[in-house]
């Protein structure tokens, strides 16, 4: 099987977590006794994750450390805030990676089977992994076609509904129509990619949810960490 590439984005500044952990990037902050970081390591390299990359940008020395502890993943820092979308062509620009490619967020995971997020049918440019929440107000929600494809993000709302679970499959040649600099994923590249006509494949996923970026999420922390290992090996 070729290597899989995954490409981490832990470069933010974790605002809304600085009062609880000041010396500390998201991806670093402890979850059930091991950094975030750690678990979502652990998760994708079972997903089938060969290669790993991740772009740093504030407090990047300290993932920079505990990778290099650990002996496994490759860091690309950012100059400068470069968004997400900003962040991936830089990374790409500067790591090779494998055709496809997946993309995830640094701060939340699914405890679900994603080994899947790497294969695109022929024609289709992208994908986007989506969950079903009882409450999407935090994240805002996708609209989704009778075929499974994304047709545009929704503005955040209360009530139910699939959202952006901060995974992505990108073909490599997509990178190239990235703009240059800072950038947002889902307010800049998939609109583009939408109204350029690529096929953007939404692959819904059912497990659970974590996304770290609040106090109050934090705490659901070691709950989610007990799903997880459901799904990685003993």
């Amino acid at each position: 099987m070729p290597t899989r590439s995954l490409l981490i984005l832990a470069g933010g500044r974790g605002t809304r977590l600085q009062e609880v952990h000041p010396d500390l990037p998201k991806p670093m902050v402890p979850v059930a006794g091991q950094p975030f970081l750690e678990w979502m390591l652990r998760f994708w390299e079972q997903q089938g994750a060969g290669d790993v990359v991740v772009s740093t940008g504030y407090l990047a020395e300290v993932i920079e450390d505990f990778l290099k502890a650990r002996g496994r993943g490759t860091t690309v820092r950012e100059r400068e805030a470069l968004g997400t979308g900003g962040a991936v062509r830089f990374a790409v620009e500067q790591q090779p990676v494998s055709d496809p490619f997946v993309v995830t967020n640094g701060d939340s995971l699914v405890a679900a089977g994603l080994s899947g997020m790497w294969d695109l049918a022929p024609g289709v440019e992208a994908a986007i992994a989506a969950i079903e929440v009882d409450d999407a107000s935090r994240f805002g929600t996708l609209a989704i076609d009778d075929e499974g494809f994304l047709q545009r993000f929704e503005e955040k709302r209360p009530g139910a509904g699939w959202i952006n679970a901060g995974i992505y499959c990108f073909r490599r040649h997509v990178i190239d129509t990235f703009p240059m600099g800072a950038s947002s994923i889902e307010m800049d590249v998939f609109p583009s990619l939408l109204a350029a006509g690529a096929r953007i494949r939404v692959i819904r996923v059912s497990g659970q949810f974590l996304d770290i970026g609040t106090p109050a999420s934090l705490l659901q922390g070691d709950a989610f960490v007990q799903k997880l290992k459901e799904v990685l090996p003993a």
